[in-house]
């Protein structure tokens, strides 16, 4: 007897569920895709960096030297790269403003000395009286002039004020901007490093950052904004007055 062709049975179709994955009901492609992490970066300094020979572990070359200058690095390059951002924007803007409250300033510090211009027409129209009576045949008193030249003049305390707050206003605002420019030319300063092994850089740069903790110059970067709105505030006051 001879078998009877048996047909094959269908592969199953496999569910969704089984081979492919979904996303609200929508299936998903299960091929490889796309990484956009940030890449791992390789810290195993063992094995980037050689073992150093016997007795030499502090030579000016050695694998502790390196590892520093390289964690070093990144460290500053996050700290400084942080406080140059924010002192560049700070210097913008402490120049323009500068600029705006010296405009200001200028218009308004003519209030604190007297009105040759008005003077002199007041002196004028005296004269012109004078003249006038003398050709109607009139009396003259000349002995009460409308303004004396000789009397010193005294400003209104209003203008005292808003000259004074404005004064004030741009000091802060200029001693903001020469802070800002000397703070930058010493990060600049910092994260320059002469060319040499890398004890030796290792050895600079730390001299340097403990310079920069003693100066207490991320303090001063962050006390810059507060100066600046304090002088905000001095010209708004000023403002308020004018």
């Amino acid at each position: 007897m001879q078998p009877e062709n048996i047909q094959p049975s269908p592969a199953p179709v496999p569910h969704p569920s089984h081979s492919t994955k979904t996303f609200f009901g929508l299936a998903q492609d299960a091929g490889p895709r796309q990484n956009f992490s940030r890449p791992a970066v390789n810290d195993d300094y063992l094995t980037r960096f050689p073992e150093d020979p016997y007795g030499r572990e502090t030579a000016p070359d050695a694998r502790a030297w390196r590892v520093y200058v390289e964690e070093a690095a990144a460290f500053d390059e996050n700290m400084v790269g942080q406080s140059r951002d924010g002192l560049d924007v700070m210097l913008v803007f402490a120049g323009l403003f500068s600029a705006v409250v010296t405009s200001f300033l200028v218009q308004v510090s003519q209030n604190l000395q007297a009105d040759f211009s008005q003077m002199s027409a007041l002196l004028l129209h005296d004269l012109l009286l004078v003249q006038l009576a003398m050709a109607d045949g009139g009396t003259v008193n000349v002995t009460t002039p409308s303004i004396n030249p000789a009397e010193k003049f005294e400003p209104d305390a209003i203008d005292v004020w808003i000259n004074g707050l404005w004064v004030i206003s741009l000091t802060t605002s200029l001693v903001v901007a020469l802070a800002v420019v000397l703070v930058k030319q010493w990060l600049h300063r910092y994260m320059t490093f002469p060319s040499g092994t890398p004890g030796l850089r290792s050895h600079v740069r730390q001299f340097r950052f403990m310079g920069l903790e003693k100066w207490r110059v991320l303090i001063i970067i962050g006390m810059l904004p507060i100066i600046m709105h304090i002088s905000l505030m001095l010209f708004f006051a000023g403002l308020a007055l004018f």
